[in-house]
């Protein structure tokens, strides 16, 4: 599917027309705009070709939910909105990393990736045996993560994990598949313009 991605901070103009509390992403589609990225990726998936991101079965659709609430409830809140906001928007007159923040949620982290790397550790998918939109809501807080030197080493231990979302051919040496090189060509998804360092 072919789009423009038009790089723009949270509360700019462009985004403000579209998001009514300014945040991003936020999408135009001829006439249509659209906010949050679950309203986004439920218009992708129905209104253009390719294969199903959402399972039309019920059984694989409640999973991919289970899925998008769990990052949404609990591992987004943890690992993104209290561990990486400490380096992201530390809020410290220095701008130096807010360990205080960091460190309250470094006890919590292992479960959480734990949790992740056994239910990718079968398939290379959260969900079935196809990248889903409980994957693509996933990929971009795991890749995150691997800049983080706590949350790095913790995903470096979590060998299903880290083939979620390393560029390189990793996977593949130990006979699996890449869940992220089927997202950088087949989707193009974000990770294919930040590559790992």
């Amino acid at each position: 599917m072919p789009y423009e991605l038009v790089p723009v901070f949270p509360h700019t103009p462009e985004v403000d027309a579209i998001h009514p509390f300014g945040k991003i992403p936020a999408m135009r589609h001829g006439d249509l705009t659209l906010c949050e990225s679950r309203a986004i990726l439920y218009y992708i998936d129905h209104a253009f070709p390719g294969a199903e991101l959402m399972p039309r079965d019920p059984i694989g659709g409640a999973q991919v939910e289970q899925w998008i609430s769990l990052h949404n409830t609990a591992i987004d809140p943890l690992l993104l909105r209290q561990y990486g906001v400490g380096y992201i928007f530390p809020g410290t007159p220095d701008g130096s990393p807010n360990r205080t923040m960091i460190e309250a949620a470094l006890p919590n982290m292992p479960a959480h990736f734990a949790v992740l790397d056994g239910a990718v550790e079968k398939t290379g998918y959260l969900v079935g045996n196809s990248m889903t939109l409980a994957d693509i809501n996933m990929l971009p807080l795991i890749y995150y993560m691997t800049k983080f030197p706590e949350s790095g080493e913790m995903l470096g231990r979590s060998v299903n994990l880290e083939d979620l979302v390393r560029p390189d051919d990793a996977a593949q040496d130990r006979g699996r598949h890449n869940p992220a090189a089927d997202a950088r060509t087949n989707l193009k998804h974000p990770l294919n313009r930040h590559p790992r360092a």
